[in-house]
């Protein structure tokens, strides 16, 4: 039988009534002994997580989790937008709060909240946007003092709590509202803490625009502080920013751009989607809905989700349009942070296409082990970052509790994995630079713990596995805890917005019932798979997309539309095509082409259209064939004791030597300092680097050169470092090493480019280990796969050598207290000085390089080159950073000055605006 209807006054019944719906699922596949197994290894990882915060970087906002210490703003290189979270409030601390209380760590919840009401300072004079301190400190309160109040309430514990953690959140809301004073009532997207948005101290107050996220998702919080203490202006604000963005939506298609200007409303950035910029916007349509019981949200998030099935969605995929031209793909990539959507259509109700797009995110996931920050339709990396992202997590849950199917428990099972084997390090979990080679960034995000663990968690909780019942409660988009009894609390009057009409659209779109799962799912175990199936491949093929949308889309009767890939200059028809859409067609005295687009020349506005298609396609077709002429990025990772595989160092490829792709070994040696440094003549120490991967200074010689004289010399592999020592891999695109332009057949080690900060760490471990192993590979290996090597070579027993392999293979197991235990000595170490390691005086001079975004360099023989230059899609170094010939090496070097100024490469934040949308 379905779920009955609900009078749509009573909100807080019928979530109620929808999450039993939701719940009533039960299949006897995965056994209880088994779910808690799992865990328990959620449990482990958080401790290890949340305990290498607390120990090594509290009250710092965040850890970073590969020199083992807090992230303090304005002691960090800036990482531009992301560091805007931070605001010198133990942020991970407040952000963790109610997971404590969900993974039954009442003590350590207990012992958190004294901390925060202790130590935290909200006045701090910092610049910090409005939308991530709402989401993270707002609702990190909010959620802490909903479930203190819960526990008070059991009798068990926070017996001496008296709402010191809501009024420290009127407190900040207080501080947030002058970012409201606009004439739009869209809030600025900063505002400094103690000087508020006006006063000359402030720092902040001359932005125009933000994203319709930012503005947009704050109804949950805001009104959640209004209800808890009957103040309303704070709700009022909220609603006031959610109004006028309805307000200020493309009519005919009903869909949001991505960035408004905040005084007069029109929209900077005219695509639409429901990734990065507007995701939680329609996410918190629906949860005000759910929290607040006013239907006009629920029948503004129906209209904009009738104008995202329409338009937005082709089943697998998710791609944006253009808010105006809605039949227009705005690109051909999707970031991340989509990964939540299916999740919001289980609260929907919709569950056949959230089925589709988790399972399309899935097969991503198994190729690349995480989900990149973005990826193509042809599920190519766009973005090679993952910073610990939880949305997939979150929409695995919400699926599992729609579809009670143990596949989802098998999809969590993965996560957990993946993990554990790709990003667990020494001090917690640390973010993936590239998850084609698995390089680490020093980053862990508060949302890492505020969501991820919260989630895996839930995912193999029983109901009597929890303290407390978590359908009384919704999340947030961090995953914060609001209480659905504020449905009834404190209510502020709520009515229809009457300034515009609704659009008609179909009545089950407004249905107020939750889907019938009994006929979804127990009468049909097999409905979940069954959707599923078709999609499972969809990954290792090219996709294909909806006939309506290539073969029609322009209206002129039935002439199916032109695509860059199939285009050819020598086909008459298409030759005509293009006249018709106003594309010309140059050529040029080189022999090359150049097409041109005039708009007024086309036959129609709708064929004007097409041809501004089909230039953006032709334009990213072309892109993607230039880089694909280009070798990836390959890993180098230090095996050896104190490492252990842990640090991964994003390397440069050879244009010749061995083709790590196509050696899956790689190779594995110690690495020892040739003589000459340069490796430009031949090597005066060849026994000590015979069987052993040679370092190397970049400089004097062709890069071929210097592999043919270590090769000579019996190494079984060459590392190049870069000779200016203010480069690095998180400033500079990636760094080729081009042949001599000579026949290089006769290379066939591996040779690959390190630029300064990442050889600078291996340098200063062998300074201090002496013996230092390194892997050179395509990709970094699982840490497992590495130690069993140990054990066996051409299929013979290879006992353990001496202490340290054997506590290599221990250390796989280590508990938190022994990894713990061996920081602690291995930063005792660390604080020993260390002698300096001579270079070369030599300028650089021969070697040739080929970078990520330029044309492959030419056979063409040269004696000098510059060095590295980045392009404009690559993040450049500050204005401000010091000349490398005016800085002086200092003699003392400790390995934590190595490792410390890890920045971001944050080319894709800066064009997605916000880290946590």
């Amino acid at each position: 039988m379905g779920c009955p209807v609900v009078e749509p006054r009573r909100w807080g019944d019928m979530w109620l009534v929808v999450a039993f719906c939701l719940l009533g699922q039960g299949h006897a596949a995965v056994t209880k002994e088994e779910k808690a197994h799992l865990r328990i290894q959620v449990l482990e990882m958080f401790d290890h997580a949340y305990g290498s915060y607390m120990q090594h970087a509290y009250p710092a906002d965040e850890l970073m989790p590969l020199t083992c210490r807090g992230r303090i703003r304005g002691q960090e290189p800036s990482r531009g937008d992301v560091d805007d979270a931070l605001g010198k409030f133990s942020l991970t601390l407040i952000d963790t709060l109610d997971t404590l209380v969900v993974l039954n760590k009442t003590k350590e919840f207990e012992d958190a909240v004294q901390k925060v009401i202790t130590d935290v300072n909200l006045g701090n004079d910092i610049v910090v946007s409005v939308f991530e301190t709402n989401i993270r400190v707002l609702g990190g309160l909010l959620g802490g003092h909903s479930v203190a109040i819960m526990l008070k309430e059991n009798g068990d514990r926070m017996q001496w709590y008296n709402d010191e953690l809501l009024h420290m959140a009127k407190e900040l809301g207080y501080k947030l509202l002058p970012a409201f004073n606009t004439t739009s009532g869209l809030p600025y997207p900063r505002i400094n803490l103690k000087f508020g948005i006006r006063s000359p101290e402030a720092r902040t107050g001359t932005e125009t625009d933000t994203c319709t996220a930012c503005a947009g998702t704050m109804i949950l919080e805001f009104a959640a502080l209004s209800r808890f203490t009957g103040i309303s202006v704070f709700e009022e604000h909220a609603r006031k920013a959610l109004d006028f963005l309805w307000e200020k939506r493309q009519r005919s298609s009903n869909l949001v751009g991505v960035t408004i200007n905040i005084h007069t409303g029109d929209w900077v950035r005219k695509d639409s989607g429901v990734g990065a910029g507007i995701d939680s916007y329609y996410e918190y349509l629906l949860k005000a809905y759910v929290l607040l019981g006013d239907d006009s949200y629920l029948e503004r998030f129906n209209t904009h989700y009738d104008a995202i099935m329409r338009y937005i969605s082709q089943p697998p995929l998710l791609l944006d349009v253009h808010i105006h031209k809605p039949m227009l793909t705005a690109r051909t990539w999707m970031d991340s942070l989509l990964a939540f959507f299916p999740g919001l259509q289980v609260l929907k109700g919709d569950i056949r296409p959230a089925i589709e797009t988790h399972e399309m995110l899935y097969q991503v996931i198994k190729k690349h082990n995480f989900l990149p920050e973005a990826f193509t339709t042809d599920f190519r990396v766009h973005w090679a970052q993952h910073p610990l992202r939880p949305e997939f997590a979150e929409s695995t849950y919400f699926l599992y509790k729609a579809t009670g199917d143990p596949y989802y428990l098998e999809v969590g099972k993965t996560l957990i994995d993946n993990l554990n084997k790709y990003a667990r390090v020494p001090c917690g979990f640390a973010a993936v630079k590239d998850v084609r080679t698995g390089s680490h960034e020093d980053r862990m995000d508060s949302f890492f713990l505020a969501e991820m663990f919260k989630y895996l968690y839930l995912l193999f909780s029983e109901r009597e596995d929890l303290i407390f019942d978590i359908e009384d409660y919704i999340f947030t988009t961090e995953a914060h805890l609001l209480p659905l009894s504020l449905s009834t609390a404190s209510q502020s009057s709520t009515k229809k917005n009457t300034t515009t009409p609704y659009t008609e659209l179909d009545d089950s779109n407004f249905d107020w019932s939750c889907p019938n799962s009994q006929i979804l799912f127990r009468n049909d175990p097999m409905y979940a798979q069954n959707i599923r199936e078709p999609v499972k491949n969809v990954v290792d093929k090219n996709c294909p997309r909806s006939p309506s949308r290539l073969d029609d889309v322009s209206g002129s009767g039935n002439r199916p539309l032109l695509r860059a890939r199939d285009f050819m200059a020598t086909n008459s028809e298409h030759l005509e095509i293009l006249k018709k859409m106003g594309v010309s067609l140059i050529h040029l005295k080189d022999g090359r082409v150049q097409l041109v687009q005039h708009a007024n020349q086309a036959a129609s506005s709708i064929d004007a259209e097409d041809g501004l298609r089909f230039m953006q396609e032709m334009i990213e077709l072309s892109s993607q064939q230039q880089k694909e002429q280009q070798l990836p990025p390959r890993a180098v990772q230090i095996v050896s004791h104190p490492f252990y595989g842990r640090v991964v160092l994003t390397a440069g490829p050879a244009q010749f030597g061995m083709d790590l792709s196509k050696h899956l070994a790689g190779a594995q040696g110690l690495v020892t300092r040739a003589e000459p440094y340069s490796g430009c003549s031949d090597i005066t120490n060849a026994q000590a680097i015979q069987g052993k991967i040679a370092l190397m200074q970049r400089g004097q010689c062709m890069f071929a050169e210097k592999a043919r004289n270590v090769q000579k010399a019996g190494a079984i592999g060459g590392i190049v470092i870069d000779d200016n020592e203010s480069s690095s891999s998180d400033t500079a695109p990636l760094f080729q090493m081009a042949g001599d332009g000579k026949n290089t057949d006769d290379i066939t080690i591996p040779m690959l480019f390190l630029f300064s900060k990442e050889g600078n760490i291996i340098l200063d471990a062998i300074r201090e280990y002496l013996q230092v192993e390194v892997l050179l590979s395509d990709k970094a290996r699982d840490r497992a796969t590495i130690f069993k090597d140990l054990e066996s070579e051409s299929g013979e027993h290879k006992p353990v050598e001496n202490d340290s392999q054997k506590q290599a293979l221990d250390d796989l197991f280590m508990t938190p207290e022994e990894i713990s235990e061996l920081i602690l000595v291995h930063k005792k170490k660390m604080s020993v000085s260390q002698p300096e390691v001579p270079s070369s005086d030599s300028p650089s001079g021969g070697d040739r390089a080929s970078e990520s975004d330029i044309k492959p360099a030419s056979h063409e023989h040269t004696t000098e080159e510059s060095a590295h230059s980045p392009k404009d899609n690559f993040q450049t170094p500050p204005e401000n950073s010091k000349d490398p010939t005016e800085e002086k090496r200092e003699d003392v070097r400790p390995m934590e000055s190595v490792l410390a100024n890890w920045k971001e490469d944050i080319e894709a934040f800066e064009m997605m605006e916000k880290d946590e949308l």
